[in-house]
């Protein structure tokens, strides 16, 4: 999303406002501010659908700072979208561009589908040229305007799931002091609904429906509504599908029990090698290194689809290799950047976010070459991928 120069002009010579933050420099407490403007401008409390836009190199009367703008800081900016402190990731933009004869970084903000956005765990949305923490009226707000756009299946409301299809206790004694700082939990007085309505796990306080995304993290019993949540693992005793058996499970539940679930039957089945020959210390070798096969399984479960399909995700241990397979093909990436760094998108945003604030995922966008990075040191083959419309399969060849 390109904004023509005309009109960068224009919003630069009418100062702060709710679509305009300026900063001099990246210096001091910049960083923390710029990030507090980058949820405020994805809430866009007034609903004015446009993008909001940071300056950074311009001074607070707009004149240019004359800041050297390198790649070294358009790299710092940029990553302030997959570090995991705004969550769900925003989508925004990072340019360099010449503004009244001087270069500035310029970070372009589109309004998300699926408010509430957080910023270390507090909602921050923008009143006129300030940024303030949202009020309880102004969570109900961002709840209504969530329910009213083209939201994200993974936010969508599932009829029949009322708050007792949700563990509550879960919620408020595991998710809520995960999601939020105790500073924001001890000030923030909202009710029980109203927490729910703002990390997305019903549909708004007016409409007590679970959403999908609540049935994922907090269903008593997911299946009931989402028949594909669940892995199928299979380990053979061959090369072959047809080849014997030796264990088969079904992991569902919740989202955190089926993600350790998968991490015991992964831990259950790697085999380490102890070298002693030609070394003063004993050397182990795994066949396969457990953080990656945890990435690229996490990375299953994140960006599979759950709408219009009872297919699982599928883990088929073989001799020789792993295959992870799940449904629905590449989205919003093109195949031939499929799995390089920072290009990322997100086909259940609200899941993702779910499972930065468990612990399962520390950055966005990083898993695909982590996992690379981590086969390569293991002297594992590179990871292979098979990418076709309506599925994505992951091939982790032993070493």
């Amino acid at each position: 999303m390109r904004i023509e120069d005309q009109e960068l002009e224009r919003l630069l010579a009418h100062g702060e406002s709710f679509r305009v933050e300026r900063k001099e420099t990246l210096a001091g407490s910049a960083p923390n501010a710029i990030r507090e403007a980058i949820c405020a401008f994805a809430n866009d409390l007034p609903g004015e659908g446009a993008p909001g836009v940071i300056f950074v190199g311009v001074r607070d009367n707009g004149a240019p700072a004359f800041l050297p703008i390198t790649d070294e800081l358009l790299i710092q900016l940029a990553n302030m979208k997959s570090d995991g402190a705004i969550v769900p990731p925003p989508t925004m933009f990072v340019e360099k561009r010449t503004i009244r004869r001087a270069d500035v970084a310029l970070v372009t903000v589109v309004p998300s589908d699926s408010p509430p956005v957080r910023y270390k765990g507090a909602i921050h949305v923008r009143i006129g040229p300030r940024k303030e923490l949202a009020t309880a009226q102004d969570e109900r707000i961002l709840n209504e305007k969530r329910r009213f756009k083209s939201a994200a299946f993974d936010v969508q409301p599932v009829p029949g799931a009322d708050l007792s299809a949700l563990n509550l206790r879960l919620f408020q004694e595991e998710y809520l002091p995960a999601a939020f700082s105790s500073e924001v939990l001890i000030a923030n007085e909202r009710s029980l609904e109203e927490r729910l309505a703002a990390t997305k796990m019903i549909a708004s306080i007016d409409d007590r429906t679970a959403t999908v995304l609540g049935l994922l993290v907090l269903g008593k019993r997911p299946r009931d509504y989402i028949p594909s949540f669940y892995i199928q693992f299979l380990r053979i005793d061959g090369t072959e599908l047809s080849d014997p058996i030796i264990d088969d499970a079904t992991i569902d539940g919740t989202l955190s029990e089926i993600l350790r679930g998968i991490d015991e039957k992964l831990k259950s089945h790697i085999r380490t090698r102890i070298d002693i020959a030609g070394a003063d210390l004993e050397q182990r070798n795994p066949d396969f290194p457990l953080a990656a096969l945890q990435q690229i399984a996490r990375n299953a479960v994140m960006h599979r689809t759950y709408e219009a399909t009872n297919a699982p995700a599928r883990i088929t241990w073989f001799n020789d290799r792993i295959e992870i397979w799940n449904p629905g093909g590449p989205y919003g990436v093109a195949r031939g950047h499929f799995g390089q760094p920072g290009v990322t998108d997100y086909r259940n945003p609200n899941l993702a976010e779910a499972m930065k604030v468990l612990g399962y995922v520390q950055r966005f966008g990083v898993g695909i070459p982590s996992a690379r990075r981590l086969l390569r040191e293991n002297g594992n083959p590179d990871l292979e991928f098979h990418l076709e419309d309506h599925f994505v399969q992951a091939v982790i060849k032993g070493r």
